[in-house]
């Protein structure tokens, strides 16, 4: 599994509107130019931001991008799945029979289980994880990340 440009590049246009503290909306060549993108590429990662829900735009003079929702409202798992879909889409195992037109483990996969498995995983925690808590520093994101939830923290043994 791999995260495509889309989702990578849209993830951190996402996270300029969301940091921006001006009271104008952001325009597009600011976020490419905070981002080291070109203006096309950027308007074409908001659009599909725009169409997810995830900002809302405005035309002319003064326009630009504010987050449609606030920033603790917007999961990860919401943002990849606006930019690049399902880690495992429904269609995954009909785009991959071999040389047959149909899948020969279309009843009985593990392997299908096991994509699943990790979809579901990995949905579990990028749903936990928000813009706001994505605009913290990348030293304080990693302790905060990899700090036991206080469910967690409250089944450990004690000493």
């Amino acid at each position: 599994m791999h995260l495509l440009a889309q989702e990578e590049y849209g993830f951190r246009c996402l996270l300029q509107v969301a940091q921006h503290r001006g009271s104008e909306p952001l325009t597009i060549p600011e976020i490419a130019e905070a981002e080291g993108l070109s203006p096309e590429y950027t308007a074409k990662l908001m659009r599909a931001l725009r169409q997810g829900g995830l900002v809302t735009s405005t035309r002319g003079p003064g326009g630009g991008y504010r987050l449609a929702r606030d920033s603790r409202e917007v999961t990860a798992w919401e943002v990849i799945g606006t930019l690049g879909g399902s880690f495992f889409p429904e269609s995954f195992c009909n785009s991959h029979p071999g040389l047959l037109r149909d899948c020969i483990h279309t009843t009985d996969c593990s392997i299908r289980a096991l994509w699943r498995a990790l979809e579901a995983g990995l949905r579990d925690a990028l749903d936990r994880i928000t813009l706001a808590d994505l605009q913290r520093a990348e030293s304080e994101f990693a302790l905060w990340v990899d700090a036991p939830s206080p469910e967690a923290a409250a089944e450990e043994p004690t000493g």
